[in-house]
């Protein structure tokens, strides 16, 4: 079969990550793309032998695409996704899905409207262990789901950011950035349907004025619950806890420790400083792990406990404390890093599949992120809406 022919809707960091998955995987091909920066134009010309577009309208307007990646900033993705749509593209599109519950509806509308399949990712909740460990639930040897705990502690606040990266209405913070990733995994785990938020963010840096950190507590229908922390100004690296394994399933080396800090301090420029590190900036070094090399990708320590057991997914299995017998789940090294992406979005585009990361999914998972800003703001419970099981 042949390959499904993909154009790229953005050149910087989200399509960094997902580029060895591009490039690995023979499901897919690169076929064009489109970024406002005339070097990663330059770049994926020269890389892919293929056309690179000055206008997203352009981009889609192509014949020769078949989906759109669309990796554009935040505050782009509605308008983004319904131009693909409206050219007959399927499209992957990255977390958050939008900045706005009407934006995602208007996008899924758009989808439906033009017969074609929306996968909004990646999202950790692609993972494998977690996947396996949402097997594992669902086959009831252990009972039902009564209790999630998640937490990750980064210095994500301190990598260098664009101006709107640091402003929460445009985009920025951890709530569109990272809560995406860590609620969409518990919505998967603990059955979908949020019923209830209660939640506190914290913005302790007038330097860097949006949400850093957040703690909530998510209830479900059936009664289980979640509770859900993330700090991004991580001075703690809670990748200490998952055997010095990065959230891309890297090796760590401990030594980094306040790197990303040092850095910012050295450079006054801090849009410079992410642009020469994007595709085609003058410190882009593509990715040098060889296929197969990687654990699993992760988003922290995670602990499902249910009626029999404790799941506690890792970047190499999943250990299950058991009433009785303690137990070690080994899943194999990931031939291809975010292959589960490509499984999604190939069944969805060639063979008519419903995506398990759709746009009523992914709407939902937003949802319960702004009833988190609104909690913190109000101070007082959110009942989010449009929830749909997994």
């Amino acid at each position: 079969m042949q390959p499904l022919r993909i154009g790229v809707v953005g050149l910087g960091r989200a399509f960094t990550l997902m580029l060895p998955t591009f490039v690995q995987d023979n499901r897919v091909k690169l076929v064009a793309a489109t970024d406002p920066i005339a070097a990663a134009r330059q770049q994926f010309a020269a890389d892919f032998n293929a056309p690179a577009y000055d206008s997203v309208d352009a981009l889609c307007a192509d014949p020769t695409i078949e989906a759109v990646y669309v990796a554009s900033p935040h505050q782009f993705h509605a308008d983004h996704v319904c131009m693909a749509a409206a050219h007959g593209k399927h499209v992957l599109v990255e977390k958050p899905m939008a900045l706005s519950l009407a934006e995602c509806t208007r996008m899924i509308d758009a989808c439906q409207s033009a017969g074609v399949h929306m996968v909004v990712g990646h999202s950790h909740s692609f993972n494998t262990p977690i996947g396996r460990c949402r097997e594992i639930i669902e086959s009831g040897v252990y009972g039902a789901v009564r209790m999630i705990t998640a937490l990750n502690f980064t210095d994500f606040l301190y990598r260098p950011r664009r101006p709107e990266e640091l402003l929460t209405a445009a985009g920025g913070g951890v709530i569109h950035s990272q809560a995406a990733h860590q609620i969409d995994i518990v919505r998967l785990l603990g059955g979908g349907l949020v019923r209830s938020v209660r939640a506190h963010t914290g913005a302790w840096d007038a330097a860097r004025p949006t949400e850093g950190a957040y703690s909530a507590l998510l209830g479900f229908e059936g009664g289980a619950f979640a509770t859900v922390t993330y700090s991004g100004y991580g001075h703690f690296d809670s990748d200490e806890w998952m055997n010095n394994v990065g959230e891309m399933g890297q090796r760590k080396n401990p030594d980094d420790y306040g790197k990303a800090r040092q850095r910012l301090a050295a450079n006054q420029d801090e849009t410079a400083l992410k642009a020469a590190r994007n595709y085609g900036g003058s410190a882009y070094t593509p990715s040098q792990t060889p296929p197969g090399s990687q654990a699993h990708p992760h988003f922290g320590p995670l602990i499902i406990s249910c009626d029999k057991a404790d799941l506690q997914p890792s970047a190499t299995g999943i250990t299950l404390y058991a009433d009785h017998q303690k137990s070690f789940v080994a899943l194999p090294a990931p031939a291809i890093p975010r292959a589960e992406v490509i499984d999604e979005l190939f069944a969805a585009a060639r063979h008519g599949q419903s995506p398990i990361h759709s746009g009523s999914w992914a709407r939902a998972t937003t949802a319960v992120c702004l009833a988190m800003l609104e909690s913190a703001r109000t101070q007082a419970e959110q009942q989010p809406g449009y929830q749909v099981k997994p």
